[in-house]
This record gives C-alpha cells, sequence and structure tokens, in this order.
C-alpha cells in the first residue's frame, strides 16, 4: 500500500485508457478541476490538451513519447503487479470525491476490475464516468437526483441490504447477492433516497446526472 501522493482540497479527474474523449475530459474537469492520469491515460490528458498534475502507475501503458512530455517530478511510479493503474492511482489520492474517466468502453476485464476497486476503496468517493451511465459506490445515505422514467441499476458486489424511496420496486426487505440477486434495470418515480446497511452496492444512473450528483456525494 503507497501513501497519498495527490492531496487536494478540490475533486480531482482521474483520466485512464479506455474509451473516452477530450469532451469527457473537459466535463469531469469543470467539476473537479485536478487532473490525475493513471499510467496511460496521460495520453487521453494530452490529447485533451491538459498536463496532468500527476500520473500514477506501473507505467506499462505509458509511451516513451508521451512520457518525455511530462515533467519527471509529475510522474510517480508503483512497480507492483498486484494491482491494476486505477487502484494505484485511487489509493494515493486523497480528495473530496473522484470522477473517474477512461475506464470503461474498451476492455471488460479492465471494466470489471474498475468495479472491484470502487468496493475495495468504497471510503474514497469515486464516480466512474460512461458514455451513457455514471457508476459509483453507494454510500450509508444517498439522495440520487433522478426523474421519473430514469433507469437506476443496483448491482450488489458482495451481499447487501437496504431500504429505498422513489423506486418502482422498492428494495426494502431485499438481500441483495452476486451469485443470488441483483437490482439492474429498476426505476425511479422521481427523486430516489437509497438507505444502505454496509458496504458493496454498486448504483448505475444515467450519465446526465453527473453534476447534481457531484454535489450529493460531496
Amino acid at each position: 500500500m503507497n501513501s497519498v501522493i495527490v492531496d487536494s482540497k478540490e475533486p480531482v479527474t482521474l483520466l485512464g485508457g479506455g474509451a473516452a474523449v477530450a469532451a469527457d475530459v473537459d466535463l469531469a474537469r469543470s467539476l473537479a478541476p485536478v487532473c490525475v492520469a493513471a499510467d496511460g491515460g496521460a495520453i487521453l490528458a494530452l490529447a485533451a490538451g491538459v498536463m496532468p498534475d500527476a500520473v500514477i502507475g506501473d507505467f506499462d501503458s505509458l509511451p516513451a513519447d508521451v512520457r518525455a512530455q511530462i515533467p519527471p517530478e509529475r510522474l510517480f511510479h508503483i512497480a507492483e503487479q498486484s494491482s491494476t493503474d486505477f487502484d494505484k492511482a485511487l489509493r494515493s489520492i486523497a480528495a473530496p470525491l473522484v470522477i473517474a474517466v477512461g475506464f470503461t468502453g474498451e476492455r471488460v476485464d479492465h471494466q470489471l476490475a474498475a468495479f472491484h476497486v470502487l468496493v475495495a476503496h468504497s471510503m474514497r468517493p469515486c464516480v466512474v464516468l460512461g458514455a451513457h451511465e455514471v457508476i459509483f459506490h453507494c454510500p450509508a445515505r444517498l439522495s440520487l437526483p433522478v426523474v421519473a422514467g430514469d433507469v437506476v441499476s443496483l448491482f450488489p458486489m458482495r451481499h447487501v441490504t437496504g431500504r429505498s424511496t422513489g423506486l418502482q420496486w422498492p428494495i426494502d426487505g431485499l438481500d441483495f447477492d452476486p451469485m443470488r440477486l441483483i437490482g439492474t434495470s429498476n426505476r425511479a418515480t422521481g427523486p430516489v433516497e437509497l438507505w444502505m446497511d454496509g458496504p458493496g452496492m454498486l448504483c448505475i444512473a444515467p450519465r446526465r446526472i453527473l453534476p447534481a450528483l457531484v454535489e450529493a456525494l460531496i
């Protein structure tokens, strides 16, 4: 376990090497101005015209020509291979919230690994920005800024229970477990309130709620 590399009082945008474009970076940075790249996420940063404040990872996905463009004092090499670059970077950031861009869409295994990291580091609030959705770990209580008809999916990564208001199919009394019961494709009837009895639940909601979600999570 490495120590904190980026200590920020402002939310942080964390860039990865998955599917993302410059507009995604711009959206994230409008809400989280500090920019950190996880290894090859530096390619996305530079393509979007942003010099990352830090690049963290094992650098196996960081081409030499890209690395040469980044000041050496902003490069933080973590050699171990037992965790992903998303894990290395997220655990190295102390911030009110992280918006993770470029961690979906390219490889399914990388995407699944990112979901694992959200739960493994559930005490570090982080929203993964996808092409159409946002994905995040549910805190103990959350007011979800959705409207009637919005799809709200709940995916347990372990056994977890909770309560809800504003969902077409309430979750009260349900024992969620990834091997037995999941909660995908639920729908909001209006603003949603969620209460979780413990860690382990991922929420997937429409991408357009990102600004209000960031405010709610902070």
